[in-house]
């Protein structure tokens, strides 16, 4: 599995100040593989997520992407975040484009794709997160669970390596949220290499690969997720899942 690392954290270190959020991260995330990162408030988790396509700047180690470093500035980081597909928890959409221009903007400016194929591609992936009928709307007249459908085809449209997602769904009404897990369950199935921060405890048992449990800015566990929970083995996850399952 190894031989395929598509994303590889090596002794990563992070401060905001004198918080070390964090410490000696060691994480490879293979092709194809669902990583779900999950673990208390302040664990780290969406700095962690961050860091993968330098959103946020590291001190030490190392990130690999595709086996190439993660490059400082400039254009190839912009070529870098093309290949690393980010689902925020709110949206990001241009509010006043269309739905079909937001998916279409980025493959045509930065993939320098012509309008026209960018467009047929955009309807296919609406239409695949069940939102074809919305081309024409505007952010602000669909639902949230809709917007952030609309985001992961926004990033499904660069034809990313790899996708990660920032809680996606904590921003969301109780009744959208499953109409934007079921999305990422599909791409789970057809083998989308995904990092996944995430409370949805659900999501984590069903979908994922590995569940890496983050506590103080460190990995505690990082195991499939059936032996987690059935059976975690720090303290730390032991109480973290005794509070989070009891609701």
């Amino acid at each position: 599995m190894a031989g395929d690392a598509l994303i590889e954290l090596r002794g990563v270190n992070k401060h905001y100040g004198a918080l070390h959020v964090l410490q000696d991260i060691d994480l490879t995330v293979a092709r194809g593989e669902v990583v779900v990162i999950i673990g208390p408030s302040g664990s780290g988790k969406s700095t962690l997520c961050r860091t993968i396509n330098r959103l946020e700047t590291i001190e030490s180690g190392t990130i690999l992407l595709d086996g190439v470093p993660l490059p400082q500035e400039g254009r190839a980081l912009a070529r870098l975040r093309a290949d690393v597909g980010m689902v925020f928890q709110s949206f990001n959409l241009f509010a006043h484009r269309t739905v079909l221009d937001n998916v279409t903007l980025a493959p045509v400016k930065v993939r320098r794709q012509r309008k026209a194929d960018a467009e047929r591609r955009a309807r296919a992936l609406l239409d695949r997160v069940g939102l074809a009928a919305h081309a024409a709307k505007y952010p602000a007249q669909l639902s949230g669970g809709q917007q952030q459908r609309v985001a992961i085809a926004r990033a499904l449209a660069m034809e990313p390596k790899a996708l990660l997602f920032d809680e996606p769904t904590s921003a969301l009404d109780p009744e959208m949220i499953n109409e934007v897990l079921e999305v990422m369950r599909q791409l789970a199935r057809e083998g989308m290499t995904m990092v996944v921060v995430t409370h949805e405890m659900g999501f984590a048992r069903s979908a994922a690969h590995r569940v890496v449990f983050m506590a103080d800015g460190r990995i505690v566990e990082d195991r499939a997720p059936e032996e987690f929970f059935a059976a975690p083995r720090s303290a730390r996850a032991r109480d973290f899942l005794a509070k989070i399952l009891k609701h």
